[in-house]
C-alpha cells in the first residue's frame, strides 16, 4: 500500500485553522446538555434505590461489605481483601451522587 504524501507547513496550519473553527462554530451554537431529564416514569424507582444506597441499607451493605473484606483478608493473609471492602462499600454508598453528577451535567449557553 501507497501512503500518502507528507503534508507541507502551509497545508497543516490550513487543516488546524479549519478544525479549530469547526470547534468554536460548534461551542457557539450549542445548547445547554439535557442529558437526564426525560424519563419521569422511572423516577419514583430511581429515587427509592438512591434513598436505599445512600440511607440506613446501602450503610449496613458498606459495612458487611467491609466485614467480609477482612474476613477475606484474614483466610488469605493479606489486606487486598480489606482494602476491596472498604472500595466496594465506599463506591456503592458514593455511587448515586457520582451518577447525579454525571448525568446532569449541563454547559453554560454562550
Amino acid at each position: 500500500m501507497l501512503s500518502p504524501p507528507p503534508l507541507s507547513g502551509r497545508d497543516r496550519r490550513t487543516l488546524l485553522f479549519a478544525g479549530l473553527a469547526a470547534t468554536l462554530l460548534a461551542l457557539a451554537l450549542s445548547a445547554s446538555a439535557t442529558a437526564g431529564t426525560t424519563g419521569t416514569e422511572f423516577s419514583a424507582l430511581y429515587t427509592l434505590l438512591t434513598g436505599w444506597m445512600t440511607g440506613f441499607l446501602g450503610r449496613v451493605v458498606a459495612v458487611i461489605f467491609i466485614i467480609i473484606g477482612v474476613i477475606a483478608g484474614a483466610a488469605r493473609q493479606s489486606i487486598m481483601g480489606f482494602v476491596l471492602g472498604i472500595a466496594a462499600g465506599v463506591g456503592m454508598f458514593l455511587a448515586p451522587a457520582i451518577v447525579d453528577g454525571v448525568v446532569t451535567a449541563t454547559l453554560p449557553v454562550l
